[in-house]
């Protein structure tokens, strides 16, 4: 059986996955200004009569393709026994997953953002919903709350996502990967730090004002 022949036969799932996984190539390589239905056609092997049936307009390829990214690319939460490497390990796996689409996000998206009228914001909330990114860091400090690592009453929402702002921050300014040498500083000289002297200051006996997570 030649290539050409299952290219023909692809249907379904298996044809919109490989049109998307080829958008994604397409708007990494190009950006949007640069991307065209030819130019995911070409990619995926087959016409862009096949493109146009499943999305009407480029920015709806877009949001697809992006959507698919993020399904096939999920931030897997460690479970190492304790906070420090927990939150070491995260920062890894967003540093390892993450890199290519913050890329595109800042760098490949202007024409996006200006023809529907939409920003880096928007984009995330239709992408990942309207709460900041702080879930996976919350489920590593409810672990460590219940080792009896940290005290989370005293840990608002803002220092939960203190370890992955400053990862955002370090991609965003990367030319490459992010050093485990980057990460363990960003873990060890600042987050710990912080979060052990949230817990230090507690006076005994008094209920913190912090608000707990939810």
């Amino acid at each position: 059986m030649d290539l050409s022949s299952a290219v023909k036969r692809r249907r379904g799932a298996g044809l919109e996955a490989a049109l998307l996984d080829a958008a994604w190539a397409e708007l990494a390589e190009l950006g949007y200004a640069g991307m065209t239905f030819e130019g995911v056609a070409r990619r995926a092997e087959t016409s862009r009569s096949v493109v146009y049936r499943r999305w009407a307009t480029k920015p709806e390829l877009v949001l697809a393709a992006l959507r698919r990214y993020y399904d096939t690319h999920p931030i897997v939460m460690p479970d190492t026994g304790s906070l420090r490497d927990d939150t070491v390990a995260l920062l890894r796996e967003v540093s390892d997953k993450r890199f290519d689409v913050l890329a595109v996000f800042t760098i490949r998206l202007g024409a996006f953002f200006e023809e529907t009228g939409t920003s880096l914001v928007d984009l995330r909330r239709m992408l990942l919903g309207s709460t900041r990114s702080s879930g996976g860091m919350m489920r590593l400090l409810e672990r460590a709350a219940a080792r009896g690592e940290i005290d989370l009453a005293a840990i608002g929402p803002r220092i939960a996502t203190v370890p992955v702002d400053l990862l955002r921050n370090e991609l965003l300014l990367a030319e490459g990967a992010i050093s485990m040498a980057t990460i363990e500083s960003i873990v060890d000289e600042v987050f710990l730090p912080l979060v052990a002297r949230r817990r230090r200051t507690e006076c005994p006996g008094r209920e913190s004002n912090s608000r707990p997570f939810a």
